[in-house]
Formats: structure tokens, sequence, C-alpha cells
């Protein structure tokens, strides 16, 4: 159901985790290359192997979320626990930024880095509209 407020916001979430991935860099290297979403999947440390891997992890939950629609309670939970993922990976960013070395020529710090941030704001968008959906059909049985 596309016409409601929450669809929209997950549909958003994994058009942002899925796609601008692919287009804003996260960071450039002191080599002037410039990393993005998949350039993670060939590096050698797991832990920026599992950068990638949540952000799909985010876009496969938003997907499942969207089209749970039936079942606001198990969407309200779906949505926290994409919430709580995308504040771990927020946190796993920054922690790599902050290794990045800043003192190189070329060092250069994305705005992909963020995209966490706004799928957490449009997850919390989300739920409460399907909390208020929830609400109202709440009202409409007490009235029968």
């Amino acid at each position: 159901m596309i016409q409601r407020i929450q669809s929209i916001y997950l549909l958003l979430v994994a058009l942002l985790s899925g796609g601008l991935v692919f287009i804003l860099n996260f960071w450039n290297d002191s080599e002037g290359k410039t990393w993005y979403i998949l350039d993670f999947l060939n590096y050698n440390s797991l832990l920026i192997k599992s950068i990638a891997i949540v952000f799909w992890l985010v876009v496969l939950l938003a997907i499942l979320s969207l089209f749970s629609f039936k079942k606001r309670k198990f969407q309200i939970n779906i949505n926290r626990i994409n919430i709580l993922i995308n504040f771990i990976l927020f946190g796993t960013l920054v922690y790599q930024l902050l290794n990045l070395s800043g003192e190189t020529l070329v060092s250069e710090k994305g705005i992909g880095c963020f995209l966490p941030l706004v799928s957490i704001v449009l997850l919390v968008f989300a739920n409460f509209a399907i909390q208020k959906d929830e609400n109202l059909v709440k009202s409409v049985d007490r009235l029968r």
C-alpha cells in the first residue's frame, strides 16, 4: 500500500541505503582513490566488509517492513531493529572515519557516511505513522 505515508518513508529508506551508496562516496584515501560501498567488499578488513553487508541488511529490512503492512506491530518491531542496526552502522562508520589519517595530502571524508542518520530519521517517522494507524484501528474496534 504505497498510498500510506509510512510506506513512502520506508521506500525512501530502501532507496537511500540501496541506491545512494553507489553515488555518494564514503571517503577518499591518501592515494586519491574514492571509496564507494562496493569497494568495501574488496577490502581485507572484516569490519570494512561488514559495513557493505549491513547496508544491504538495512535495505532488506526496510523492504520487509514495507510489504508487511497488514501486521503493524511486526512492522514497528522490524523498524526498531532497523534503527538499532543503523545506529551500529553509523558508529562503525564514524570509527572508521576517525581512524583515517587526516594529515595526508588528499584524505577527505565523504557525505555517504551520514546516510544511516537520514535512515534513522525516516524510520522514526515511519514508526510514528504506523503507531498512529494502530491507534486508529484500536479506536474503531472499541466502537463496535
